[in-house]
């Protein structure tokens, strides 16, 4: 676990903007015209809608999106009652995981306010701002009855996540572990040290999955809370035990099942671990020191299954996990409430999610090829991204179902698209390019077959119906290698182009790249030995019609993959050179960047080439290219190295494909300002043309812009590089590439198949 310094923590805070969120504008604002629809007069219109309609508020306005989380700090974070402006630090945080995480818009709000009525007529007043109320860190007993009257008096969800969020996230864990172990809910000894807010909800909750009341025993700082104790709370009232024999933590544990610390650290000895019964469970939730250190807990016993608050160890209850999913569901249904069946829906959904592959990105933060179901594993990772479209829509559609929804969902599917859309997880261009895919799967080659993320993105492939997937390699070390990383290739076909049942394969091949080749030096031994190399052998496979598109490039020089290629497939008629691309999704839009990956320092002709093959790919994507030919000059103010052969360029555009939408040579921005480069230059032939598509003088700068571009904003997404120019669908990556970026290259190459398919039919008839 990284250590957290006081230094480094207080630096983090202070630093640039100081705190953790801020408000941004959603619409144009940069004219008379946008202020005056954001404001007096347009801004009139949709009150008068309001006025008519008070449900349309979530229409014209943020309400929808928007909660408080709202704080009289008096139980913040294990420090205690340190008042509500001491709190603010951790309202901010709480904000700043809603929106990483849900999509969603905060507001925090700190009451200095203890009192519990005054604190709730507060509450009730601001209510019509927000579309959901978080209640945060407020002390017991006086959070149930500010949680209970808000819910009663609102009709927006309420949720005081100290208590829920905890309760569903450990019930969930709970659910799992007894799964793992072997043991009925219904029959298991559970022991709750700790009286608060988050123990009392997750024992309801427990008792709600099926636990017997008979069964709990529940401890405070006193000890054992038991029916002869006076001046118990109505809440601890709930939990007593009518048991004579037990008053301290150590004879209540002496054969539990299960142990549920929400306490303090260091109060579960190795010695009352091992009285527990048979596999134990124990969640050691107390933050930042559980009850019981992972260390001693895993040495005192083998078999225990074992939780923590921390992310350091596996099987972290974290309540990040639930909350910006439960409101994500909330809100988009615009429910009244969030009720035991919204609770319980996502209780479910997260204990499900644990027992489903883990996706790479989730291997990768932990750097683990492991995360199976299991011991070490049985609750999901609070970075999985598939937790908002698996806990939202159970929320949802709960809500729905339970009569609390103003909204109802009929397509889950979209839903679950838009959501995942939200964070930057899917856009509407990759989501196209699947679905295209899926409607018709190719045979795909993967060159490096022994590579884990080529693997894995064949794999992955295979499930979403992208493609039927080929890996190249030896097969003993390719299932040896997915045997190490828990990879399940049983359906994935493996070819071995060494092997002796290739014999006749390889031969064909050799003789058809001999026979194309001969005025260029090959001899059949030379080309039946170029058969040994995976790039040779899987480019002849597309070339030859025994597969349909072709991936490299992980670990596979750049200079021997683009020979290849030329010499066994081809440049297209009409083209000197092919090249790739780059797209760019980021906030400001879709962009296009060439040439990216193959011609190094092209010359007039290849970058005619090039502009032309670009205009082709974006109609590949449904767009109109409109093509700026880049440099650090304009127009010819230089003309001598880059600026002048991009001038050449864009002279022999304009003169020999007047229909294309190009202009140059041109600064990056006058290339993206519409309205500064018509007022500098009203000649362009792009005028009044929004810019797309970027094409660069050499590959440095091309390349350097797109990797620019990809580490200034974690949210733009780039999907590339794209093929263009060749006369089969052979696509590459390079060594940086995810396997999400994989299965994206191979949606792109399956519809490339696709396409040549449908121009060789075309042609045919």
């Amino acid at each position: 676990m990284v250590k957290i310094t006081k230094e480094a923590a207080l630096e983090y805070h202070s630093s640039g903007h100081p705190g953790k969120i801020e408000v941004k504008p959603t619409k144009p604002y940069h004219t008379q015209t946008d202020l005056s629809l954001a404001y007096s007069p347009g801004v009139a219109y949709p009150c008068l809608e309001i006025q008519q309609n008070q449900d349309d508020v979530y229409k014209y306005t943020d309400k929808g999106n928007l909660v408080a989380v709202i704080s009289n700090g008096t139980a913040v974070l294990g420090l205690g009652d340190i008042g509500a402006m001491s709190g603010k630090p951790v309202m901010e945080g709480k904000g700043l995981l809603f929106k990483i995480y849900g999509g969603i818009d905060v507001f925090d709000i700190e009451l200095a306010e203890k009192d519990p009525e005054k604190f709730c007529e507060t509450v009730e007043r601001i209510a019509p701002t927000f579309g959901g109320i978080n209640l945060e860190d407020i002390k017991a007993p006086e959070c149930f009855y500010i949680e209970e009257r808000l819910k009663r008096t609102l009709d927006i969800p309420v949720m005081h996540d100290d208590q829920h969020g905890t309760a569903i996230i450990s019930a969930a864990g709970l659910k799992n572990a007894l799964e793992v172990a072997g043991k009925d809910i219904k029959k298991v000894k559970i022991v709750v040290n700790g009286a608060g807010a988050a123990a009392i909800s997750c024992t309801k909750l427990y008792m709600a999955l099926g636990a017997k009341k008979e069964n709990i025993v529940m401890l405070d700082s006193k000890g054992v809370i038991t029916k002869d104790r006076p001046n118990l709370t109505e809440q601890k009232a709930l939990f007593a035990t009518e048991r004579k024999d037990i008053c301290t933590l150590e004879e209540a544990i002496n054969g539990a099942d299960v142990f549920v610390g929400l306490s303090k650290g260091n109060i579960l000895s190795q010695q009352m671990v091992k009285s527990m019964a048979e596999r134990p469970i124990v969640f050691a939730l107390a933050n930042p020191i559980p009850e019981i250190s992972y260390e001693d807990a895993i040495a005192c016993r083998s078999d225990i299954l074992i939780s923590t608050g921390r992310s350091d160890y596996p099987n972290q209850i974290n309540n990040v996990i639930g909350f910006p999913y439960i409101f994500r569901g909330a809100l988009d249904v615009h429910a009244t409430a969030i009720n035991e069946e919204m609770k319980m829906a996502a209780v479910h959904a997260i204990a499900e999610l644990a027992k489903q592959p883990v996706p790479d990105i989730v291997n990768n933060v932990y750097r683990v090829n492991d995360l199976t179901f299991g011991p070490t594993y049985f609750i999901p990772k609070p970075v999985d991204p598939r937790l908002i479209t698996e806990v939202s829509a159970a929320v949802a559609k709960a809500a729905i179902e339970s009569g609390v929804a103003r909204k109802t969902i009929t397509d889950w599917d979209s839903y679950k698209k838009e959501l995942m859309q939200l964070l930057g997880q899917e856009t509407v261009l990759t989501r196209k390019l699947h679905d295209t895919a899926r409607l018709h799967p190719q045979r795909v080659v993967y060159a490096e077959g022994g590579h884990p993320s080529m693997m894995k993105a064949a794999v992955q492939a295979k499930a979403e119906g992208i493609c039927s997937p080929i890996l190249l390699g030896n097969p003993d070390r390719i299932r040896r290698q997915a045997q190490r990383l828990k990879i399940d290739l049983s359906d994935i076909e493996i070819i071995d182009m060494r092997a002796d049942k290739e014999q006749g394969r390889r031969a064909t091949y050799a003789k058809y790249l001999a026979e194309k080749m001969a005025r260029k030096g090959y001899t059949f031994q030379e080309a039946y030995d170029k058969m040994y190399e995976r790039n040779y052998f899987g480019m002849m496979m597309v070339e030859k019609g025994d597969a349909d598109a072709f991936i490299t490039g992980l670990y596979t020089k750049y200079s021997n993959t683009i020979k290849v290629a030329k010499e066994v497939v081809g440049v297209r008629d009409g083209f000197e050179t092919f090249g790739t691309m780059h797209i760019v999704n980021s906030q400001k839009g879709m962009y296009y960047i060439a040439d990216t990956l193959i011609n190094r320092h092209p010359d007039n002709r290849y970058l005619v080439d090039i502009a032309r093959l670009s205009a082709y790919t974006v109609e590949f994507f449904n767009e109109k290219a409109v093509m700026a030919m880049i440099s650090y000059s304009n127009f010819g103010t230089d003309e001598v190295g880059s600026p002048l052969k991009v001038h050449e360029a864009v002279d022999e555009l304009h003169k020999n494909y007047p229909d294309l939408l190009v202009d140059g040579e041109m600064q990056v921005n006058f290339a993206l300002n519409k309205e500064l480069r018509d007022e500098k230059f009203p000649f362009s032939h792009l005028k009044d043309k929004d810019v797309n598509t970027l094409i660069f003088p050499n590959l440095s700068s091309a390349n350097a812009c797109y990797k620019f571009l990809q580490a200034l904003s974690p949210e733009t997404e780039i999907i590339g590089p794209i093929q263009m120019g060749l006369n089969k669908p052979i696509h590459f990556t390079d060594f940086e590439c995810s396997v999400r970026d994989i299965v994206n290259i191979t949606a792109v190459a399956v519809v490339d198949a696709y396409v040549d398919k449908l121009k060789v039919s075309a042609n045919k008839k």
